[in-house]
């Protein structure tokens, strides 16, 4: 594994056909895009953390029976410069870049001055989200970059703060069934009073010619616990009427990452977990903005990636992946990643594993009892207790243990649901096998191949679906041994049998996240 996780890919710019063997539905007609670091080096430089790699768009289009692939670095002003340099010259998450020694003195001097307020890399690495109309490619900061989903064409950079007062904002926004997208983000430095934001695009933009960026609603916003450690957050939770916000114990120090480019650090070490905090879960209104006042809270943890949240009988039931510590992200730091493979497996048993939990927050409380379990429903054995200092605190089931990067059929998100699905990793934080969990049964179904590593499986669902579990489940699947080209792994869904798969006659990188695009959108 660690031969092909940090080796430079290679783009296939021009369709490229697949070989199929199986039978594809005839259904299944549109294009799944995905994103992922593709490149650690450029020239003699070098980056430090996976998350650093450049980003590489890659896309596996069925259409009529045929799958075809594609691949090409998004063309970010990052990639450009870094291209043109031969080096890498824009600092990332774990890679801190300083001005050529050759240069002059005036342009080391404004160099260093555009460090004083962090202008951060658009090096959109993570996932490819929709906003209207619009589809781009993704990371965690000010900056996207709009992307043709045909050709993989970079179309141009966009500024949230062009729009929007924020620093940061996720990668996971939420769509609800009027296509209306919500995301949230951190105004931190240089923006106002320091916050979160939460914000809605609207499904149809005013202006077809414009970014529909520019048709932004402001939802709501609330100040951080601590206004020098705003909670770092990947994801967050949507129902049908509420935004659920995790504020975990997992911290972004604002004056060290004021300060990072002063003191030879990297961002990636601003971040830090303070095991001995609480966990705060804020509950927002979509429709008024206003956080409920209940103060509900749980044990420290980090929480990278929700997978699904509704509400049922007076509660809102909260599913997410979480973790004991921070050490995933140390995990991927490349002299980590190419440490021969059984130095890395003792090395992860360090590695605290995700934990698939579920928190069940009662809303309607009235002058509850202390000591006394609030949650009333009847299939969980998560726990909410009001405690003597007024607060409720949430102790969760755990579900299933060893799942990360989830998927569930998208038309229940925000509802009651039974089914997720994921990538398992059992002795590394490199998935190994695809997971479907039933919540009601508590049971396990897997599929695995040996010596071969599955990206994050994307559930598409049958058009006549008349089961939450109709339909397929897409992965791309790569192997370090030479004799096993990648391919497109086609799974049904209910029974977790190989249905086909699409074999690719060129290089493939390990990725992040995607989307799934049907035909007709």
């Amino acid at each position: 594994m660690q031969s092909i996780i940090t080796r430079n890919g290679e783009e296939t710019p021009e369709p490229l056909k697949a070989t199929v063997t199986g039978s594809l539905p005839s259904w299944l007609q549109g294009v799944l895009v995905r994103n992922g670091p593709g490149r650690f080096s450029v020239g003699d430089s070098v980056y430090n953390h996976w998350f650093d790699g450049m980003s590489l768009l890659h896309s596996f289009t069925f259409t009529h029976g045929e799958v075809f692939y594609r691949s090409q670095f998004l063309k970010s002003k990052t990639y450009q410069r870094n291209i043109k340099a031969n080096r890498i010259v824009v600092s990332e998450f774990g890679t801190m870049i300083y001005p050529d020694p050759c240069k002059n003195i005036f342009s080391r001097f404004f160099t260093h001055l555009s460090n004083v307020i962090p202008d951060f890399t658009d090096n959109n690495l993570i996932n490819v989200i929709r906003y209207g109309r619009d589809y781009y490619a993704s990371s965690e900061v000010n900056y996207m970059n709009q992307i043709d989903p045909a050709t993989l064409e970079t179309v141009g950079r966009v500024n949230y703060r062009d729009h929007i007062a924020l620093n940061l904002a996720t990668a996971h926004p939420h769509y609800d069934q009027e296509g209306n997208t919500y995301n949230m983000g951190t105004a931190v430095i240089g923006l106002g009073p320091p916050k979160y934001l939460i914000f809605k695009i609207p499904a149809n933009p005013s202006d077809v010619s414009k970014t529909a960026l520019r048709d932004v609603q402001h939802v709501s916003s609330f100040p951080f616990r601590s206004r020098r450690f705003p909670s770092y957050f990947h994801s967050f939770g949507m129902t049908e009427n509420y935004i659920v916000f995790v504020e975990q114990p997992f911290k972004l120090d604002v004056l060290k990452l004021a300060t990072a480019y002063f003191r030879d650090t990297h961002w990636g070490a601003c971040l830090k977990f303070d095991k001995d905090d609480i966990t705060v879960f804020n509950i927002i209104d979509k429709k008024s903005g206003k956080r409920t006042t209940t103060p509900f809270c749980a044990d420290a943890l980090v929480v990278f990636h929700h997978i699904n949240a509704y509400e049922e009988a007076g509660h809102v039931v909260v599913d997410l992946i979480s973790y004991k510590d921070c050490n995933l992200y140390d995990m991927f730091y490349l002299h980590n990643l190419r440490q021969e493979t059984k130095d890395f497996i003792e090395g992860s048993s360090q590695f605290s594993p995700p934990s698939c939990q579920r928190f069940v927050l009662p809303l309607h409380s009235q002058a509850p009892p202390r000591g006394v379990n609030l949650v009333k429903l009847t299939d969980t054995t998560a726990e909410a207790v009001m405690r003597e200092d007024g607060t409720i605190h949430c102790r969760p089931e755990t579900l299933f243990t060893g799942l990360e990067l989830p998927n569930i059929n998208y038309k229940y998100s925000g509802k009651k649901y039974r089914f997720f699905y994921g990538s398992c990793m059992e002795w590394s934080p490199h998935p190994n096998k695809i997971a479907k969990f039933d919540i009601v049964t508590k049971t396990c179904q897997q599929w695995q191949q040996d010596n071969c590593f599955p990206s994050e499986p994307v559930f598409v669902a049958s058009p006549d679906a008349q089961e939450e579990d109709d339909g397929v489940l897409l992965s791309s699947i790569v192997s370090p041994d030479p004799n096993v080209l990648p391919f497109m792994l086609v799974l049904d869904a209910k029974t977790m049998e190989e249905i086909a798969r699409a074999t690719i006659p060129a290089q493939v990188h390990i990725d992040l996240h995607g989307l799934f695009i049907p035909a007709n959108h």
